[in-house]
Formats: structure tokens, C-alpha cells, sequence
């Protein structure tokens, strides 16, 4: 009941808030969309024909699991090495975070296409890859020319991506707080089993958004390899049968469509993977429907005496002082 003996009062009528611009904007891009898209299917120059016979060509089949074994394993190797240059950007040796700088500064500062070039020229370079102490007869001696060219893409690919893989590894380590690390060595936790068990799964979180971004990213670079040269990956391949039929833009359309493909898969794993690392953070406390009757709420904070400016509750049993 309300004061002045007042009923109680009407429930308030929320008037939703209207958005006529928007609805408006709404339109207008659907049907941009759609007039896009009916115009595209009556062109002939897209070759919608060449697109449908090629579409699920097995020479196009094998190029797609050619571009996936580059995406795999680069970002495989990526992975392994970035940690290993973020652990060594941490040190405390100046030596060793010198090595890593160097690295990142190397790989990150020149395009990727003039470094799987330079790859394609390795064994131009190096005929032998000599083991042993130097200026002095090797031990061992491996011709380079047995290297094919799918592992030279592999291999260029990957380490300029480790580059970028230190940095997400390191920023995520870096927003674990100190205190964390603090806390573990206190236990007498080692620091390979602090990493394991404390630090990496918080930083987690952190990781994996740019990791899944990288991976999408590593996909479509693939496509480059052809300055090693390799011509079996997917824009490749799609390449070489446009050559032949003298109708590039159907292939085109081809190699996108599958590149759409396999990125659309892996945004859904990136998304479970991101909620996966996420639980905890940010996530609201659901609130009580209600109490009942006579119950007492739960409440967390500091509890204030009654008839005391003092905010430690009175011990039992004695006096207030």
C-alpha cells in the first residue's frame, strides 16, 4: 500500500521506442540484394554453366583437401613455434628476447609473397644442408633438392605466421594477472606446470578469438603459394582450368565458393571455441524471481551492527565497547 492510505499504483505502459530509419535502410539493402542477385543470374558472363560442371570437379575436390593439408599444417607448426617465441619475448635473458625480436622483425617486416619466393629459390640457394662444426668437413650432408615443393609452401607459411602467433600468445599471457603466477609459486608449483594450469587456460580466452582469425586468414593465404611454385592448392588449380577453357570468371567463382565453405566452418568452431574458453567472464548472476514470506536474503558485503557505527559485526559473548 502506498502513504495516505493510496491503492496500489497502475502498472507503467512501456512504449516501445520506433526506428522508422531503420526500418527503412533495412529495405532498401534487401532489395539492392536482390536485384544484385537477379542480375548476376542472367549474365552470361559469370558462365553459370562452367560454374555447375566445376563446381564438384575432382581435380577441384583434390585442390580443396590440398588447401586444407597447407592450412593444417602451417598453422600446426605456427602454433608450436609462436609459443616457443612468446616464452622467449618473456625472458628475463637479454639474449634470448634479442633472438625473437629479431625473428618477428624479420618475418613480420617483409610480405609474405617475397618470402615464399625466396623458398621456392631454396634449394637454388643452398644445394646441401651441411651438419657440423664449421669451416670444416661435415658430418652429415643433405642435398636440398629432395624437399618438394608443398613442404617449402608448408614451411613458408608457417613461419611467417609464427610471427604473428607469438604476439597473440604473448598479449595473452600478458592479461593473466601477476598475482596469478604469484599465487602458483607460492604452492610450490613449477613454472611448466604454473603455465599448464594457471596461466594458459585463463589467457585462453584471449588466444583464441585472433588464433581463430589467423586460421581463417592462413586459409585464404594459401592461395600464394604459387610463388614457391605450387599449383595444386585451390585458387591454383582453378587457375590452371581456366587457362584451358579460356573462361576465367566461372573458376573464380568456383575457388570462392569453396573457400566461403570452409571458412563458414571454421567461424562455427571459432564461436564454440570462444564460448567454450568464455564460461565465467562476464556472465551475470541470474537474478531471484522472488522471495518468500518471512525469509531472509542472502547478502554479501560488509554487515553493519545494529546501533553501532562500527562495521565488524560484535563478537558473541561480549560487551561493545
Amino acid at each position: 500500500m502506498l502513504p495516505n492510505g493510496a491503492g496500489t499504483p497502475a502498472p507503467i505502459k512501456a512504449i516501445r521506442l520506433r526506428h522508422p530509419w531503420r526500418n527503412v535502410v533495412a529495405v532498401v539493402l534487401i532489395l539492392m540484394l536482390a536485384l544484385f542477385i537477379i542480375d548476376a543470374s542472367q549474365r552470361q558472363a559469370y558462365g553459370w554453366d562452367n560454374f555447375a560442371k566445376y563446381i564438384f570437379d575432382k581435380r577441384i575436390s583434390q585442390a580443396a583437401g590440398y588447401t586444407l593439408l597447407l592450412t593444417i599444417y602451417s598453422m600446426i607448426i605456427a602454433i608450436i613455434l609462436g609459443i616457443t617465441l612468446a616464452v622467449m619475448r618473456l625472458s628475463d635473458n637479454p639474449v634470448v628476447k634479442g633472438v625473437a625480436w629479431l625473428y618477428l622483425w624479420v618475418f613480420r617486416g617483409t610480405p609474405i609473397y617475397v618470402q615464399l619466393v625466396f623458398w621456392g629459390l631454396f634449394a637454388t640457394i643452398y644445394k646441401t644442408i651441411d651438419i657440423g662444426v664449421p669451416f670444416t668437413t661435415p658430418w652429415l650432408q643433405f642435398p636440398t633438392d629432395f624437399i618438394s615443393v608443398f613442404w617449402l609452401a608448408v614451411i613458408g607459411l608457417s613461419l611467417n605466421e609464427a610471427a604473428y602467433m607469438a604476439e597473440i600468445v604473448r598479449a595473452g599471457i600478458l592479461s593473466v594477472d601477476k598475482g596469478q603466477d604469484e599465487a602458483a609459486t607460492a604452492l610450490g608449483m613449477s613454472w611448466i606446470l604454473t603455465m599448464r594450469r594457471i596461466v594458459i587456460p585463463q589467457a585462453m580466452r584471449i588466444i583464441i578469438p585472433p588464433t581463430g582469425n589467423e586460421v581463417i586468414s592462413m586459409l585464404k593465404t594459401t592461395s600464394l603459394v604459387a610463388a614457391v611454385p605450387f599449383s595444386f592448392d585451390l585458387y591454383g588449380r582453378s587457375r590452371d582450368i581456366s587457362a584451358v577453357i579460356f573462361d576465367p570468371i566461372p573458376l573464380l567463382l568456383v575457388a570462392s565458393a569453396w573457400y566461403l565453405a570452409f571458412t563458414s566452418i571454421l567461424m562455427v568452431g571459432q564461436y564454440f571455441l570462444e564460448k567454450r574458453f568464455s564460461r565465467g567472464v562476464g556472465q551475470a548472476r541470474p537474478e531471484k524471481k522472488g522471495t518468500e514470506t518471512g525469509a531472509i536474503p542472502v547478502t554479501t558485503g560488509i554487515v553493519i551492527a545494529p546501533d553501532s557505527g562500527s562495521s565488524t559485526p560484535d563478537k558473541p559473548g561480549k560487551e561493545q565497547r
